[in-house]
């Protein structure tokens, strides 16, 4: 019996912990976005992965969130009361259960802000990039070889 077999995965263990109307509100955002860039020209495109490149995912705002708190805690704890490092303890904690569950106490405050995770961000990239016409230079099955089409895949997905 292998435990991971019965943890969520990675990619959907934060969306399966949010609330509907979160996950639902995201959603709506990304969609009109991409809506919005439809016709956009390649520059705006361009400025849009640029800034999806700049946007923090869930993971980071929670890691700076809890990196913060333990800093916090150790200070006080050292300066003021010895209790306060129940604080790091607790921070810690809770950062163990994220990485098994997908949850803990400040993901659903950051979720009802609308950070998103690495994989709705990349949705949008993607989407962004199909308009782009990224994938167009992805010869078809019949008319390259296996390596040529890996490697136009790959570029187009570095581009």
């Amino acid at each position: 019996m292998n435990i991971a077999d019965h943890l969520p995965p990675t990619t959907t263990r934060v969306v399966r912990h949010t609330a509907a109307q979160h996950n639902a509100a995201i959603r709506q955002r990304t969609d009109a976005e991409v809506a919005r860039l439809e016709r956009a020209d390649p520059g705006e495109l361009q400025a849009r992965l640029e800034e999806l490149d700049r946007e923090w995912d869930i993971e980071r705002v929670l890691q700076t969130n809890a990196s913060v708190i333990v800093l916090a805690g150790l200070a006080l704890g050292m300066g003021i009361d010895r209790r306060f490092l129940l604080l790091p303890g607790a921070v810690f904690a809770f950062l163990a259960q994220h990485a098994v569950q997908g949850w803990c106490p400040p993901i659903p405050v950051f979720r009802a802000l609308g950070v998103r995770t690495m994989r709705e961000i990349e949705r949008e990239r993607y989407a962004i990039k199909l308009l782009r016409g990224d994938f167009d230079r992805v010869p078809t099955q019949n008319a390259a070889t296996v390596g040529e089409r890996v490697h136009a895949a790959l570029a187009a997905v570095d581009a």
